[in-house]
């Protein structure tokens, strides 16, 4: 008797199973060939690093339409067929490798990029940016407000980025380099200004070229401004850096308008609303510049 229940429990057992791995076979198929839900805005980066995170926080702060995340490592080389399976409206690229692959999608499809420094030159209409690169205006009043000892700035950097971050007014003296040869011999002519604000174009600030104005600026007494957060760690006094969370909430509010059938090819391009304040403390005290309590809460980091 006991052999008999045993063995029907087991046959009992079987079939259960049998069942629970047929329907799981079933719910499979269902979920590959019912189609998921598509997405009106599209979002491809290289998601693991911190900027790309803090952009996509900030855009879906703002969306209120249906968004999808691809990771540029399985979108790249694919990406179109994504984009139309999907059935998205609007593209956001964010770096340079993601822009290429978005750039390749019809013009039906919006597309909005950043994480680049400067706006690239785009022929493609409903096409429209924002770009990390500082105006010099943000820094001339930062050091209006809270730099007394600072009343002219020495601004180095190429010609078209001293139209692109409108380098001019009363308290600017432009020195226009095109190679980082020039940018060291620019940083030596400075004599009657109170700081250097070099602008981002990494193919004039090499390594070699930072370090010697490192040295002169040390040796001049003028404190350096800029580039990065990377800059001020390494001697310069500050660095106002883009707020990446405010900028996703900026290029959200451009993706709501393309949904909405916006042609955003009519937007310019445009730096961000928000910065963080990157200080230097030991800089300003080998300088022998004041750094107000105020200026010190404002900061977003300290150095050293």
């Amino acid at each position: 008797m006991q052999l008999n229940i045993l063995g029907g429990s087991k046959a009992l057992f079987m079939n259960h199973k049998r069942l629970f791995l047929y329907l799981s076979a079933l719910l499979i198929i269902f979920l590959s060939v019912v189609p998921s839900e598509s997405a009106d805005v599209i979002i491809i980066g290289d998601i693991q690093l911190r900027p790309v995170a803090d952009i996509i926080s900030g855009i879906k702060e703002t969306v209120e339409d249906s968004i999808k995340v691809y990771p540029l490592s399985e979108a790249k080389g694919r990406f179109r067929s994504i984009a139309e399976r999907e059935e998205a409206k609007v593209v956001v690229a964010l770096g340079k490798d993601a822009l290429e692959e978005a750039l390749k999608l019809p013009t039906s499809i919006a597309v909005i990029y950043d994480l680049v420094i400067t706006p690239p030159s785009i022929s493609r209409p409903n096409t429209t940016g924002f770009y990390m690169a500082t105006p010099v205006r943000e820094y001339v009043d930062l050091v209006k407000n809270h730099f007394s000892s600072i009343r002219r700035i020495a601004v180095v950097g190429s010609r078209d980025l001293m139209g692109l971050l409108e380098a001019q007014g009363p308290q600017v003296a432009s020195y226009n380099v095109k190679s980082s040869f020039e940018v060291v011999n620019a940083v030596k002519q400075v004599d009657s200004s109170d700081a250097i604000l070099l602008l981002p174009d990494v193919s004039l600030l090499t390594a070699t070229a930072l370090e010697e104005v490192y040295l002169l600026s040390f040796r001049k007494g003028i404190p350096v401004m800029g580039v990065s957060e990377k800059h001020v760690k390494r001697g310069a006094l500050l660095a106002l850096v883009f707020d990446p969370v405010s900028v996703g909430r900026q290029i959200g509010e451009t993706a709501s308008n393309a949904v909405s059938g916006k042609d955003i090819g009519n937007i310019p391009p445009s730096p961000p609303r928000r910065f963080g304040l990157h200080l230097n403390t030991d800089t300003a005290k080998k300088m022998g510049i004041n750094l107000s309590a105020e200026l010190i809460r404002k900061a977003k980091k300290l150095y050293p």
